[in-house]
């Protein structure tokens, strides 16, 4: 019922060489290549790069292949048959998370899951907020955790409000800035700014900094989404940061680095899960979204 040619994209992007997806599938290398080859043809685009060391997604070949991922996965459920017993939980759960330096924020809700729904296989992963949206409305991801902002202007998805996020600016300890007793928006433009988004909120609210003062805010962004490496950035330049206002209690933060008091400092930001709107949610992800709402709803949860 499945186009086979579907599965050999999925195994030669798994395994990274035409020849290793044909030896996993059972057939030729050259089966894989002419199927790939015609379906390549008949979509207009290619899906793979071929080089020397093997076959790498294209940009519109990883889409197709998250796509695919996800048909191939809702056929097989689809074609299990029922035994009465079947867990409804059981199977995989895709959660994406945008900006990825999120991800901490599920530590309580996962933990909880994984007591209360053990059937429930997780696969966390992050991106930048355009390609989180484009995954969770391909399939590729069942459900979104991100800025609300960011998730506001699209109807397509349903969003379930959580907690907000509290955070600073931060500089490494001997930074100019904290010579001064209220930095303005002025003195901050004078530094490059690392931010682990560029969508909203955050980045709307860094780019407004610098073109109030007439800097093309391209020159002085680095959007960084992996904190230590952040952290590494900010500690060895002048470069200012965006923090979780929780880790600037820390010990570990205190010894290396100082939170700017700036006159406008950014607004506590909204977190919220997200789901297609168009498609009723399976019971993996009716769990997760009541997890959450325990643990991070605006209520329950500490702003960090």
């Amino acid at each position: 019922m499945i186009d086979a040619r579907l599965k050999h994209v999925v195994a030669a992007a798994r395994r990274g060489s035409f020849t290793a997806a044909a030896q996993a599938i059972g057939v030729t290398q050259s089966a894989v290549t002419k199927s790939i080859g015609e379906l390549e043809r008949q979509i207009g685009y290619p899906i793979f790069h071929r080089t020397p060391r093997g076959a790498i997604l294209t940009e519109q070949g990883r889409d197709f292949f998250e796509r695919a991922v996800r048909l191939l996965e809702d056929a097989r459920d689809l074609l299990r048959e029922p035994d009465g017993q079947e867990d409804p939980y059981a199977g995989v759960l895709r959660i994406g998370v945008c900006p990825a330096s999120l991800e901490w924020r599920l530590v309580e809700p996962i933990t909880a899951l994984i007591t209360r729904r053990p059937s429930i296989r997780f696969d966390i992963s992050g991106a930048s907020f355009e390609r989180m949206a484009q995954q969770l409305r391909n399939g590729a991801v069942d459900v979104a955790l991100g800025f609300e902002d960011a998730f506001s202007d699209h109807a397509d998805f349903e969003r379930q409000p959580l907690a907000s996020l509290d955070t600073a600016i931060f500089v490494r300890r001997g930074h100019p800035l904290l010579e001064a007793i209220s930095p303005t928006a002025a003195d901050l433009a004078r530094y490059d700014y690392v931010t682990p988004s560029d969508s909203r909120p955050y980045g709307t609210r860094i780019r407004d900094l610098y073109e109030s003062q007439g800097i093309d805010s391209r020159s002085r962004i680095h959007v960084v989404d992996y904190f230590p490496l952040v952290k590494r950035i900010v500690a060895n330049s002048n470069a200012v940061g965006v923090v979780a206002a929780q880790y600037t209690r820390t010990a570990a933060f205190q010894k290396r680095f100082a939170v700017v008091e700036v006159v406008s400092r950014f607004p506590p930001a909204s977190l919220c899960c997200a789901v297609r709107a168009k498609r009723e949610p399976t019971p993996a992800v009716r769990a997760f979204l009541s997890a959450c709402q325990v643990s991070l709803s605006p209520r329950a949860a500490v702003p960090a």
